[in-house]
C-alpha cells in the first residue's frame, strides 16, 4: 500500500461522486483550487471527505477494527495472514507498519479536504453555506479526535497539556508553502480544544435533520458526548447525550440485529457511513465485512474470542447474534453478525450508546441526573431490548460490561478502558505500546515530528 505524505502533497487527493462531472472526469490527484468554481464543486469536494471516511482507512474498517485489535482480550482474535494486523493485536507495531501510515495519510487527506471546503465557503450558495460549513467542521473535528486517540496518550492520564498529540493543520495545502512550514505535533489538550471548537460550531451550523448519510446537529452532539466522556467531563457528556435521546429523531430498533446490515440508516443511527462496491469489494479488499464475515463472502480473518461469550446471560439475544464459520485460511470460529453483509450502512454512533453514555456520565457526575432519568433506567433500556435481565442497582463496572455487550466489535472497548484508567491486555491504560507510532514515512520528510516513546 502506497501512502503520500500529506505535508508535501501539493495536489488534492480526492474522491468525487459522479454528480459533478467537471470534477469527476479529472485524475483524482490533479484537481486544483482553480477548478473549484461553483457551489456544486464545493459540495462535491465535501462528499469526497465522506467517501474517504467510508474507506478502509476510516470508518469502513480501521477506525473501528484497529482499536478493537489493541483491546482484543475477550473480544477478537485476528487469525489471518496479514502480518501488520497481527502486529497491532500483539502490540508489536513498528513505525513502518502500513496500518498507522494509512490511518495518518487518509485522515490528513480528509482534513485537507475539509480545510479546502472551508476556504471556499464564499462561493457556496447562501442557503447551503451554514450546512456545508457545519459538515466540514464536523468531519474535521471527528477526524482529529480519532487521530489524537490513535497517536497520542489518553486525555485521562492527567498530562494532556504536555503530551504530544498530532499536528493541527487548519489551512489547505495550497495556502502555504508546505516545504517551509512543516508542522510539529500539538499537545493532546490543544487537539482536544480544536475538536471541541469544531464540534460546537458544527452544532450551531447544522440542521436538526439531514439527508441519509450526511451529518446533522445531533450527529455532532453525539460525537461531542464521546469527547466529553473521554475527558471525564461527565456533566457535559450527559447533557449532550440527553439532547440526542430527547430529540425524538431516533428510536431503538425493535430487535438488536435490526440495527445492522441495513441499506440505509436504521432508526437508531445517529450517524452512519455508507458502503459501496468501491469501498468494500470482497475477499481481495480490506474492510469490516471483509475481515468479520466468514467464507465464502469474506475472509473471516477476525474471529470472536471465545471468552467474549462469558459476558452474557443465557437469555441475552446479543450473545447469540453470531455465525459459526470458517476463515479463508481454514480456521473454524464464530463471527459477529453486525458486519455480515457487504455494501450496508456502518453505524458510527447509535442511540443505544447515548443511553449508556448518559447513564454512566450521570452515575459518575452524581447529583440530579441530566434528563431526570436514573442511570439504572438508562442501562435497563438497552438491556431490555436484548432480553437481558433488568438491574435493580447499577455500578460503573455494570456500564463497562454493558458497553462490551452492546458495542462489542464497534471500536469502543479501547477508548472505554483508557478513559477509565483500566488495564488493557495486561498493559497499563497509558502504556506506550497502546499508542501507535508516527509513520516513519512522515518523520523522514518532516524532522519537526517527534516519534512516540518505544518506537
Amino acid at each position: 500500500m502506497k501512502n503520500t505524505s500529506y505535508i508535501i502533497a501539493c495536489c488534492l487527493i480526492l474522491l468525487f461522486p459522479a454528480c459533478n462531472k467537471k470534477l469527476d472526469v479529472l485524475p483524482q490527484n490533479n484537481v486544483t483550487p482553480s477548478q473549484i468554481k461553483t457551489s456544486a464543486d464545493v459540495e462535491a469536494l465535501l462528499f469526497g471527505a465522506y467517501t474517504l471516511w467510508q474507506s478502509y482507512g476510516g470508518f469502513g474498517e480501521q477506525f473501528i477494527l484497529v482499536p478493537d485489535l489493541l483491546a482484543s482480550d475477550s473480544q477478537v482474535n485476528f487469525i489471518g495472514t496479514y502480518q501488520d494486523y497481527q502486529a497491532v493485536q500483539h502490540k508489536k507495531t513498528v513505525s513502518t507498519n502500513s496500518i498507522p501510515a494509512n490511518l495518518w495519510a487518509n485522515s490528513y487527506n480528509i482534513i485537507n479536504i475539509t480545510n479546502t471546503v472551508l476556504d471556499k465557503l464564499s462561493i457556496v450558495d447562501t442557503a447551503d453555506r451554514a450546512t456545508i460549513e457545519g459538515e466540514a467542521k464536523f468531519i474535521r473535528g471527528v477526524t482529529y479526535f480519532e487521530l489524537v486517540g490513535f497517536f497520542g496518550k489518553p486525555y485521562s492520564d492527567g498530562q494532556a497539556s504536555a503530551n504530544p498529540g498530532v499536528p493541527i493543520v487548519l489551512a489547505p495545502t495550497y495556502a502555504y508553502d508546505s516545504l517551509k512550514n512543516r508542522p510539529s505535533r500539538a499537545t493532546v489538550s490543544q487537539v482536544y480544544a480544536q475538536v471541541l471548537s469544531d464540534l460546537q460550531i458544527a452544532i450551531a451550523k447544522l440542521p436538526s435533520a439531514n439527508v441519509n448519510f450526511r451529518a446533522d446537529q445531533f450527529s455532532a452532539k453525539a460525537m461531542l458526548s464521546r469527547v466529553y466522556l473521554s475527558m471525564g467531563d461527565y456533566v457535559n457528556a450527559a447533557l449532550q447525550a440527553n439532547d440526542v435521546i430527547n430529540s425524538g429523531n431516533f428510536t431503538l430498533t425493535g430487535s438488536y440485529d435490526k440495527a445492522f446490515n441495513n441499506a440505509s440508516n436504521s432508526s437508531e443511527d445517529v450517524f452512519a457511513i455508507q458502503q459501496s462496491t468501491q469501498s468494500n469489494a470482497g475477499t481481495s479488499n480490506q474492510g469490516l465485512t471483509t475481515f468479520y464475515s466468514p467464507q465464502p463472502a469474506g475472509r473471516g480473518d477476525a474471529q470472536i474470542d471465545p471468552l467474549y461469550f462469558n459476558f452474557f446471560e443465557n437469555a441475552d439475544f446479543r450473545g447469540g447474534n453470531v455465525t459459526q464459520g470458517v476463515s479463508i485460511a481454514g480456521y473454524q470460529g464464530y463471527y459477529p453478525n453486525k458486519w455480515a453483509k457487504f455494501y450496508k450502512a456502518i453505524p458510527v454512533v447509535r442511540l443505544a450508546e447515548m443511553y449508556l453514555t448518559r447513564g454512566e456520565a450521570n452515575l459518575l457526575a452524581g447529583g440530579a441526573p441530566a434528563g431526570g432519568t436514573s442511570p439504572v433506567d438508562d442501562i435497563n433500556m438497552v438491556r431490555m431490548r436484548s432480553n437481558a435481565s433488568q438491574l435493580s442497582t447499577v455500578t460503573l463496572q455494570d456500564f463497562i460490561d454493558e458497553r462490551m455487550r452492546e458495542l462489542g466489535f464497534e471500536g469502543d472497548r479501547l477508548w472505554t478502558l483508557k478513559r477509565l484508567q483500566m488495564d488493557i491486555s495486561g498493559l497499563g491504560y497509558d502504556d506506550n505500546l497502546l499508542v501507535l507510532p508516527i509513520p516513519q514515512s512522515e518523520i523522514d520528510v518532516n524532522k519537526n515530528l517527534v516519534q512516540n516513546p518505544g518506537y
